[in-house]
């Protein structure tokens, strides 16, 4: 162990710490009044992880040199954190959710149960499944903008909120797997070990798609109480009312950018012509979550650059496992890392079983609603809906609690059937 290495791991786990101590840091800043603003700043979940890249590349030149910091900044793929943010803001797009929402009204009025329950289950159950082809962020930045007036309000208790919350996180995780491209943790692998979309939904798709009905089916039933009617667009709307172009046109824009997903400068360039699309005709939009995004964007990038230095005692921690324990051990390492740089560590495992291949996904996804650093749609998640929470902020102790048991059944599911 080199001493840089040393201390990655000291610094990763700092962030990890202070990831799970972010609320403190708001009630302080609630105290405060001179350093209010520093305190809220540290109390930023989605800051966490990008203030501590920022340390430890400054502490990467003090230890060797400023070039050697900057090339190892540079050498770190981007793509994933540009990907999200970019996905986030055109799928919370008005006339994106609009669609959905005319998609999801239909099909409430044929489930018998009451209107607004029925749209809370669906978009506990039928959006997390819908990101095999939209991409888990997409799917993510919908449901919880859909969510948000219905189950993250003042009425609804703050243990059903976070019950919600862990609900919502897990069958996101899983919800991607029906297909080879729309989850993180899968993508790291699928070419490498020749994993194609029909293999997916055979081995994983349908025990997800099972899991994410129970979950939703059971959180639902408990939340029916308390969930509220609400229009998920209220406030957002102009006074024009939104054409079939423009959802035509969005839903384009978010096709292309789902398509090019691994060519930054492809589905950046149709980003920045979706800015100038939505400013030419601003009747139909929303205000665009620009703020949301790039602090999602700014958290996955931080967590690039921190985990990129884990690799050596990730790797041989997952090559010494048997597959049932590396189901087990890739579950609980979900927690403290993200599922796809776990994932990828596998990839580059030489002679790995079919047998463990299986194990490390299928526990990579099971555990990607543990934390907010799990699976990288959840910072988006958390950033749309940690405003409904007491204090503004989504205690991690609190979701990890509350992700237990939907993360038990995903596991039972992926593992057993």
């Amino acid at each position: 162990m080199t001493l840089i290495n040393g201390l990655s791991a000291g610094l990763f786990a700092i962030a990890l710490l202070h990831t799970f101590s972010a609320s403190l840091f708001l009630r302080l800043a609630h105290r405060s009044k001179r350093h209010a603003g520093l305190w809220h700043l540290l109390g930023e979940v989605e800051v966490v992880f990008g203030f501590w890249a920022a340390v430890l590349i400054i502490v990467m030149a003090f230890a060797g040199t400023g070039e050697q910091a900057l090339a190892y900044a540079e050498s770190r793929n981007y793509t994933e954190p540009l990907f999200v943010f970019a996905v986030m803001v055109v799928a919370a797009s008005l006339p994106v959710l609009t669609a959905v929402m005319r998609v999801v009204n239909v099909i409430a009025r044929w489930i018998p149960v009451a209107t607004t329950t029925a749209k809370v289950w669906l978009s506990l159950c039928l959006v997390p499944l819908a990101g095999s082809l939209i991409t888990e962020p997409a799917a993510m930045t919908i449901a919880a903008l859909m969510l948000g007036p219905q189950v993250f309000h003042q009425g609804m208790p703050e243990r059903l909120k976070y019950a919600a919350l862990g609900v919502l996180f897990v069958n996101i995780s899983i919800g991607g797997t029906l297909t080879s491209y729309a989850a993180p943790p899968v993508l790291m692998v699928a070419s490498t070990w020749g994993w194609d979309s029909a293999f997916m939904f055979a081995h994983f798709g349908w025990k997800a798609a099972l899991a994410v009905l129970i979950n939703a089916t059971v959180v639902t039933y408990c939340l029916k109480a308390h969930v509220r009617s609400a229009d998920v667009m209220a406030g957002a709307r102009q006074n024009a009312p939104v054409s079939a172009v423009a959802i035509a046109i969005h839903l384009l824009f978010l096709a292309g950018i789902v398509f090019f997903a691994h060519h930054p400068v492809i589905f950046l360039g149709l980003f920045l012509f979706f800015l100038g699309y939505t400013q030419a005709y601003a009747a139909s939009q929303s205000r665009l979550i620009i703020k949301e995004a790039l602090l999602v964007g700014f958290f996955l990038a931080g967590l690039v650059v921190l985990g990129g230095m884990q690799q050596w005692w990730l790797q041989p921690l997952v090559s010494s496992l048997e597959p049932a324990m590396l189901f087990l051990g890739a579950l609980g390492l979900t927690a403290i890392t993200d599922n796809a740089a776990l994932t990828y560590l596998g990839s580059l495992i030489s002679g790995i079983s079919d047998d463990a291949k299986y194990m490390l996904v299928a526990g990579a996804v099971a555990g990607g609603g543990l934390t907010v650093i799990a699976n990288a749609p959840n910072p988006a998640g958390a950033a749309l809906l940690r405003g409904g929470f007491e204090n503004g902020a989504i205690s991690m102790g609190g979701l990890f609690v509350a992700a237990l048991a939907p993360t038990l059944v995903a596991g039972t599911a992926l593992f057993l059937l």
